[in-house]
């Protein structure tokens, strides 16, 4: 599994930080990191459920 960004759409909501703070990270200036591209299964659920929560549907799955 890989976690891909579309940073043209990303507006920094922080949805994702909210539902999985293990994999996405925003800073002061509602930057977001990507802490880990590439996360275990064990974290699949919490990263679709970021997927499904973003406003501007720029988070997307491979894999």
């Amino acid at each position: 599994m890989k976690i891909v960004v579309n940073w043209a759409l990303c507006e920094g909501n922080g949805k994702c930080e909210e539902e999985a703070p293990e994999l996405f990270e925003l800073d002061d200036e509602d930057e977001l990191t990507v802490l880990n591209e590439t996360p275990p299964e064990e974290l699949r659920a919490k990263a679709e459920a970021a997927v499904r929560l973003c406003p501007k549907n720029a988070l997307s799955i491979e894999g």
